[in-house]
């Protein structure tokens, strides 16, 4: 089984390119953040024309995410139990072949001091608790997206730059290891411990051709997930040509 997590960064403006990085590689379930528009605007009949059943919960012009799927996705849920009407889209979950599959865009931040990185922090909180009750429920769990959080100094390109900034902050950095700490893994750290994975890099300054990368983009999986993840692999070259996302799609392959 090959699911693919990707921050596609506005999936009408880069349509072309999702479907054909789809049709290229064909993974069984592909889940994407920053969709960037609503269910009913969303590009379904794409998707649906090369083999693939959609889940989607999605807003105007910000955030959202989606599912993929060659399988027709079970369980669908959106949001956080508790969630204000007005709360954005960051969160799709389904079960599909067995794995229950949490689908995050967690919240950027802006900057250290800034209101938008105190709720970054609390909205951590609440989705640590959500992950927990899933966990509970689905010994099966595997939770991907853009964490906007680069966990250790490994993940940063130049980890002096980044530390006390935004995406690299001591108080982030505890909450993804408090996600741990339930009793999830680091996939891709479960065969690779090598520096310099990225799967972000900043249009500005040249990030990408000078490889001033991050690594944002996670798997979290559970013990019995774990036990099957063969490989997570970052499609690197996905990442340039014209117009790309400023994240490259990321692989988990489970036996």
């Amino acid at each position: 089984m090959r699911i693919t997590t990707w921050n596609v960064n506005s999936v009408r403006a880069r349509l072309d390119r999702v479907i054909a990085w789809l049709e290229a590689n064909t993974p069984d379930l592909l889940c994407m953040q920053e969709i960037k528009t609503l269910p009913e605007t969303f590009p379904h009949e794409a998707f649906e024309a090369i083999g693939y059943r959609l889940a989607v919960h999605g807003q105007k012009t910000y955030n959202g995410v989606a599912f993929a799927s060659r399988a027709e996705p079970a369980e669908v849920t959106r949001g956080m139990p508790g969630d204000p009407e007005d709360a954005e889209a960051r969160i799709i979950a389904a079960t599909v072949d067995g794995v229950r599959v949490v689908n995050v865009y967690v919240v950027n931040g802006k900057a250290v001091g800034d209101p938008k990185y105190d709720f970054k922090l609390r909205w951590l909180d609440r989705f640590r608790e959500y992950l927990q009750a899933e966990l509970e429920n689905h010994e099966t769990l595997l939770v991907c997206g853009d964490f906007n959080i680069a966990p250790e100094d490994r993940d940063v390109h130049d980890p002096d730059l980044w530390r006390g900034k935004v995406l690299f902050s001591e108080p982030e950095k505890e909450k993804f290891q408090a996600m741990l700490g339930i009793g999830l893994k680091d996939a891709l750290r479960l065969h690779n411990s090598e520096p310099g994975v990225y799967t972000w890099w900043d249009y500005r300054m040249g990030g990408f051709r000078r490889n001033l990368g991050l690594r944002l983009d996670h798997f979290l999986v559970s013990e019995a997930a774990a036990k099957r993840i063969r490989e997570v692999t970052v499609d690197r070259e996905e990442r340039g040509g014209e117009k790309p996302s400023d994240h490259a799609p990321v692989t988990a392959v489970l036996d």
